[in-house]
């Protein structure tokens, strides 16, 4: 009989709206399962199907744990604050409340069509008081901390859309959404001192089970150096500045040294230069390329006119400012040697003198190293010149020996440096969280009380950027004049909002209670609940979203609020799903401005919610990008009409058991769990597929129970048709049924299939029980082959036990 999809999915939706059997059960019920997604932003295009690739493959294993008796935690919310929300309601001329509101009712319309067990009792919306009441309780802990603080820094600033830009969204020193020219502007900025934490982030990473190229990933933002920093005397000045170097092996052949533009000593440094405003200038183009990301693949600099006096016997080394230095790592200013290829090029450009004292074991090619002919940079296997207490000695072997050698005469100190830079925590914008603090001139910066929180974002009907570098909620006199908590005395409120990553940086705490309201989680919710076993997500979101989160639940943890210190025991990292775009003529990741988006509403609307899931799953390996192919619909509905027509049939039912079937059947079952436990759901379903074609092929009959079985399996994937075969043939409903595991016994192979070749032609097969002795294959073989081997002479037999017996003849 023909499979009415539309019918058959329209009733269990209703069913379980109606009757939400998947609901979570109280903290403490059982063994647990805390299932995420990376909660969406909601934009106006809504969902598209390659939003469903990583929803689907989150909720197989929610369903799995869920039938396995699992008090399952699958939630669903919405991180709705931030620039792209309030940019898409300037746009719209709208108010960014409503788009936002008019988007997730988009959103979740889309997604009750995926049919995930989602419990919306757990929703959580970032723009919500009551849930950013608790974001901003968590900074008032971070600046009582004294993790939070005050600064100016440059931002990127857009002088058309009058706004700030974070640094992904500078293009080639414009503006992604207008195309306009970006410069840098100095801006009073709220900082958090996610540097205090780069060791524990580095040391977590090692606890997880995370795709190794997201660990990686992240070690390398972080960018933790061992190294030495060097102390230097300025000439003809009282100066003294330092420099930090990694690779410091070859030490005896630095010949000069490179500051970064934006140094802090830079200024004191040229006191009485000549050309000052000229090094300043050309300092200033520096800094603004790089913030703007141009690029600048070839190093540049400009002499300072200043030298130091080098402590290691190398003379007076000039000092130079150097494009590729970097005020944040190390000390900011970086001895300079002939073994590193950046500073190699750039003394050849300057015709800086260089020094040679490390030449690999090649004689020839050592040769090449000290003519400055070639630069040689391995400072492990390399061979040593100098000093001449190492000449002659490879130099990653004396690596220890070096650093007492510096160490011990008083020219360098230990010391470890991070890439990681603090992390600027606010916004000049309006949609975001106002930042709970109050600026009082008697009593300096004081914090909201926790029991006038929250600070509500004021609903106003202009809400555009204003030009000036202050977020539009200065010019709201009502709202910012307050009076100081301390002293009671006039005060101003803090403008500046929260970034888009404050929300998402917490609020899988939150899921467990959303509507706790007398703190932002409960200790007994987060000891049964967290961490979170599996989270599903982009990979876009490896670096900053991860870290952050992490971050975030190192410092609740160390100020005594979590029992631990990470927050997702498993990562997955789903692919993105591709598409043609005829703009480009390129295959590109899904965008509505690409014009190659795929609306999962058409495709659920002809194929049905189940075909989509399982197509989203059937397209390849979950991790890897993949290509939309509409044909691949076609060949999963024909795989289900197929299924249903089967299992419907009554001729393929029986109340009479049978152990070919039934190994069959669980033999499936181990290779079903195992492809899942594996993360493979693609294969899993070509096995399903390969188990329908032997059910078919060799007219095996179903039980009761073994119907039960395979429509439970696929029920993860394909809930509304397995929930419906469950009841019209079995009469059961899918609460009632558990997840299936297979019998060890009846999966252990018993037989084995021989191939019979004559002179190496395979001539026939044979099925003998496992083990058989070569003379027993013999006798039920021959008569198999007889006609092949009438009027021959048997030359011998080669036998492979349980795999293949060759009869040569002449």
């Amino acid at each position: 009989m023909n499979y009415d999809f539309k019918t058959v999915e329209r009733a269990w939706q209703s069913e379980w709206e109606l009757n939400p059997v998947t609901k979570t059960r109280p903290t403490g019920s059982g063994k647990k399962y805390y299932c995420l997604d990376m909660f969406p932003y909601p934009s106006g295009s809504g969902l598209h199907v390659g939003h469903w690739r990583g929803y689907v493959l989150s909720d197989v294993y929610a369903r799995m744990k869920w039938l396995d008796g699992y008090n399952v935690l699958h939630p669903m919310g919405w991180d709705a604050f931030g620039l792209p929300a309030e940019n898409a309601a300037i746009q719209l001329g709208i108010h960014p409340r409503i788009s936002t509101e008019r988007n997730i009712a988009t959103f979740k319309e889309q997604l009750h069509d995926i049919a995930a067990i989602y419990d919306w009792d757990k929703e959580i919306n970032t723009t919500d008081p009551d849930y950013y009441k608790w974001t901003q309780w968590i900074f008032l802990q971070m600046y009582k901390a004294g993790l939070a603080y005050e600064a100016f820094a440059p931002i990127n600033w857009c002088t058309s859309c009058l706004t700030g830009l974070a640094n992904e969204e500078v293009v080639d020193g414009t503006c992604d959404r207008c195309g306009s020219a970006v410069e840098l502007k100095e801006v009073r900025q709220w900082m958090l001192r996610i540097t205090s934490y780069a060791q524990k982030l580095l040391d977590g990473l090692d606890t997880l089970e995370w795709p190794e190229k997201v660990k990686l990933m992240q070690r390398n933002w972080i960018g933790k150096s061992d190294g030495l920093i060097f102390s230097f005397q300025v000439k003809d000045s009282d100066l003294i500045i330092e420099t930090f170097s990694a690779h410091f092996e070859a030490f005896a052949a630095d010949t000069f040294l490179v500051i970064a533009p934006d140094h802090p000593l830079l200024e004191r440094l040229l006191e009485g230069v000549t050309n000052k405003q000229e090094i300043l200038d050309f300092c200033a183009t520096v800094i603004r390329d790089r913030e703007l990301k141009l690029d600048d693949k070839e190093p540049r600099g400009i002499f300072t006119g200043r030298y130091v006096v080098d402590l290691v016997g190398n003379g007076d080394l000039p000092i130079w400012v150097a494009s590729f230095a970097l005020a944040h790592y190390g000390t900011g200013i970086v001895r300079c040697n002939a073994h590193d290829t950046r500073d190699f090029a750039f003394a050849k450009k300057y015709m800086i003198p260089l020094k040679v004292v490390l030449v690999p074991q090649d004689v020839e090619l050592a040769q090449r190293v000290k003519n400055l002919e070639e630069c040689f940079t391995d400072t492990q296997q390399g061979i040593l010149l100098e000093p001449s207490s190492f000449a002659g000695k490879r130099a990653g072997s004396v690596r220890d020996e070096i650093i007492d050698y510096c160490v011990q005469r008083g020219w360098a100190r230990k010391h470890t440096s991070y890439k990681l830079r603090d992390w600027i925590f606010s916004r000049q914008r309006y949609w975001g969280e106002p930042i709970p603090l109050i600026h009082c001139a008697r009593c300096g910066i004081v914090p909201v009380p926790e029991d006038q929180l929250p600070v509500v974002l004021p609903d106003v009907e202009k809400y555009q950027p204003t030009g000036t570098g202050e977020s539009p909620l200065a010019g709201i006199s009502a709202w910012v004049n307050t009076a100081c908590p301390t002293c009671g005395g006039s005060a101003k409120r803090e403008t500046n909002t929260m970034p888009q990553w404050a929300g998402s940086c917490w609020y899988f705490l939150r899921y467990p209670n959303p509507h706790l309201k007398t703190k932002a989680f409960d200790q007994k919710d987060m000891r049964y609940w967290l961490p979170v076993d599996l989270y599903v997500g982009g990979i876009e979101h490896a670096i900053l979203h991860l870290l952050y989160a992490r971050f975030y639940v190192k410092v609740l943890h160390d100020l005594g609020y979590l029992s631990f210190d990470e927050p997702f025991k498993h990562l997955f990292n789903q692919g993105m799903v591709l598409k043609y775009s005829e703009k480009s003529g390129l295959v590109e990741k899904m965008s509505k401005s690409k014009g190659n988006v795929v609306s999962p509403d058409q495709m659920v609307d002809k194929y049905g919610s189940d075909v989509l899931r399982m197509y989203m799953l059937f397209m390849g390996p979950p991790e890897l990008d993949c290509e939309w192919q509409d044909t691949g619909l076609e060949g999963i509905k024909r795989f289900l009409q197929r299924f249903w027509t089967f299992m419907t049939d009554t001729h393929n039912h029986t109340q009479e058991y049978n152990e070919q079937t039934a190994r069959r059947i669980h033999t499936f079952m181990k290779d079903f769990q195992e492809r899942l436990d594996r993360f493979k759901p693609n294969t899993a379903i070509a096995s399903f597929m390969e188990l329908l074609n032997d059910l078919t092929a060799k007219q095996m009959r179903l039980t009761p129970v073994q119907i039960e079985v395979l429509a439970t399996l696929l029920s993860c994937m394909a809930p509304h048709m397995a929930s419906e075969l469950l009841r019209i043939v079995v009469g059961k409903q899918l609460h009632e049924c558990a997840w299936p595991t297979y019998d060890p016994a009846l999966v252990t192979v018993t037989t084995a299939r021989i191939i019979v070749q004559v002179n190496g032609k395979v001539r026939a097969q044979l099925d003998v029980p496992c083990g058989m002795h070569q003379h027993e294959v013999e006798k039920t073989a021959k008569p198999l082959v007889s006609k092949w081997l009438e009027h021959t002479t048997l030359i011998k037999i080669i036998f492979i036990s349980d795999k293949l017996i060759n009869f040569v003849v002449q």
